[in-house]
């Protein structure tokens, strides 16, 4: 028989269950009490802060999001250049758990670019050491499928140039520690990196649309005349702001390649030239201001060399035949300009050259200036063969503000790289008459519609220039197969407003140029398109309505035989 044992049910009285909704009401307002304390030590924390810490407050706020390095932007606002944060790769050795020779070979597959001994050699080395700084998402990724713990992908503030080659010589680039080592990075390093003003990107004068057209144009010439590398600016003649800088070769400032220091160099203001017969037109405008040149219809003798302390001047194609000024011009006559430059004399053909500053680097904000080769003997020799480009060298940049101070009214002002805005530009100082300057934009503009610049006349924007083949000085004289061709431009010349200079070092004569090395057939054709291009993105429009009043001197010009 069983027995079954129950336990008698719980009998709470009233007293004891008011005895535990009272314990629970005492718990419940503790928990109030905490909770409005720390409520209360939260809002008088806020307080505090909003009463005594609002200096520092701003601070923080105003510096959060200020880059390093401030950006670099074109003048519509396009970046240039800008700081990022990107990944690096990197490797320590003493922590790999593979074999080296099998992450070597992981390692090549992923950067094909660099030697797999050179993998090798980090993976084996005694400290760590980059595999790959500025690497991208896509390489990160596949270095980590590896799955080594002897890699790691420390973040770092990278310096990237969207554009790539785009005006590459104008930016430069900073170094390993983040400094500013050539062009605008090196030139503006202290803008970029002080806290005052790194907020607010940099503005340059360049506008990246032409700046791309004239790296266009004129490397397509270079290739297709199988040059040595070419030279080319685009200046405002009234502000000298510089809208577009070019020099080939050039390089990718995002990846530096060792060994090629070539490419690195600015061949516009840092490259000398003989310039040739650009400078003709300076020398004649010279000529005027002095009152050696007072007619346009006097001629002078070109029928032979003209002999000087046993040198004797030539001309590439003599006339033979007496020339005024503007037929001087026009077939780009040595004899007569040195004759001319003879009778200017030494003191004032100096006077010119030093006023131009041909007699120091060039003005522009870059390091990467050249001091030009100033002759050593201003004789009567050196006079004449300076008047025409000889005997003296200077980088390209020298010789366009030279131009844009010919055609703007007078008035030489330096090169500047920053955009001036509402700022006025520099005051500059006179250095040709106003007059000498109408005159000189008459004679540039005969010199392409009727002269050896034929082959920059851009349809409608009126464009004016001297071609220039020089040949490059070597050992013992001068190489005569290796030229330096040069047109130097302007337009539109019934009211200049930029400077067209393009160069190109050591053309070809090929099918490309008609068998043809000199300026006329190599560097004013890239003129012609760079301002059919670029004329309308600088607001320049076509209209062959409009030219240059010359009707006063091609009647001077002999055409068919005779005087027109």
């Amino acid at each position: 028989m069983n027995t079954l044992v129950v336990r008698p049910a719980r009998v709470r009285t009233a007293g004891v269950r008011q005895q535990i909704l009272l314990t629970a009401q005492q718990r419940l307002m503790i928990l109030m009490l905490l909770f409005m304390a720390a409520f209360f030590l939260v809002s008088a924390r806020l307080l505090t802060f909003a009463l005594f810490d609002t200096a520092s407050g701003h601070r923080s706020a105003s510096t959060a999001f200020v880059p390093a390095r401030a950006d670099i932007v074109d003048r519509n606002g396009v970046p240039l250049a800008r700081t990022i944060d990107g990944y690096s790769i990197r490797v320590v050795p003493s922590k790999l758990l593979n074999d080296p020779q099998y992450l070597a070979t992981e390692l090549h597959r992923i950067f094909p670019d660099m030697p797999r001994e050179e993998l090798l050699a980090k993976l084996t080395g005694p400290r760590a050491t980059y595999i790959r700084r500025r690497a991208l998402p896509d390489q990160v990724a596949a270095v980590n499928a590896i799955g080594d713990i002897g890699f790691d992908f420390p973040r770092e503030k990278e310096r990237l140039y969207p554009q790539l080659t785009l005006a590459a010589h104008v930016l430069g680039f900073i170094n390993a520690d983040g400094e500013g080592v050539t062009g605008v990075e090196g030139a503006f390093e202290n803008r970029l990196t002080d806290k005052a003003t790194r907020a607010e990107p940099l503005t340059l004068s360049i506008d990246a649309r032409v700046q791309g057209v004239l790296e266009s144009e004129l490397g397509s010439a270079v290739t297709n005349l199988e040059a040595i590398g070419g030279a080319g600016i685009i200046l405002d003649v009234h502000t000298g702001e510089v809208l577009a800088m070019t020099s080939l070769p050039t390089y990718n400032p995002n990846k530096l390649v060792g060994g090629n220091m070539a490419a690195r160099r600015n061949a516009v203001t840092y490259n000398l030239y003989e310039l040739g017969s650009t400078f003709k037109p300076l020398t004649i405008g010279a000529a005027i201001d002095n009152g050696v040149v007072t007619s346009m219809a006097k001629r002078y003798d070109a029928t032979k060399p003209l002999a000087i302390a046993g040198f004797r001047i030539r001309d590439s194609h003599m006339m033979n035949r007496w020339l005024n000024v503007p037929e001087t011009l026009i077939h780009s006559s040595n004899i007569v300009t040195a004759q001319i430059g003879d009778q200017l004399g030494r003191e004032k053909m100096e006077e010119l050259f030093r006023s131009l500053e041909f007699d120091g680097r060039p003005h522009i904000e870059l390091k990467e200036r050249a001091f030009p080769l100033w002759p050593r003997d201003w004789g009567r020799v050196t006079t004449m063969t300076t008047s025409y480009g000889h005997g003296i060298a200077v980088t390209p940049l020298h010789l366009a503000s030279a131009y844009a101070a010919l055609v703007n009214g007078g008035i030489w002002r330096p090169a500047t790289l920053l955009k001036l805005g509402d700022k006025a530009p520099p005051e500059g100082r006179r250095v040709f008459k106003a007059s000498t300057s109408a005159r000189m934009r008459q004679l540039l503009r005969l010199i392409v519609s009727d002269g050896t610049g034929r082959n920059a006349d851009a349809p409608g924007f009126r464009v004016g220039g001297k071609t220039g083949s020089a040949e490059k000085p070597g050992a013992g004289g001068y190489r005569r197969h290796s030229l330096v061709s040069t047109f130097s431009a302007a337009f539109p010349m019934d009211n200049p407003r930029y400077v067209v200079l393009v160069m190109i070092d050591e053309p070809k004569g090929n099918a490309f140029s008609s068998g043809q090395r000199t300026a006329g057939y190599t560097a004013a054709p890239v003129v012609k398109q760079v301002v059919m291009r670029a004329g309308p993105m600088l607001g320049v429009f076509p209209d062959e309505s409009r030219d240059v009043d010359v009707s006063e001197l091609t009647p001077l010009l002999w055409k068919n035989g005779k005087e027109d």
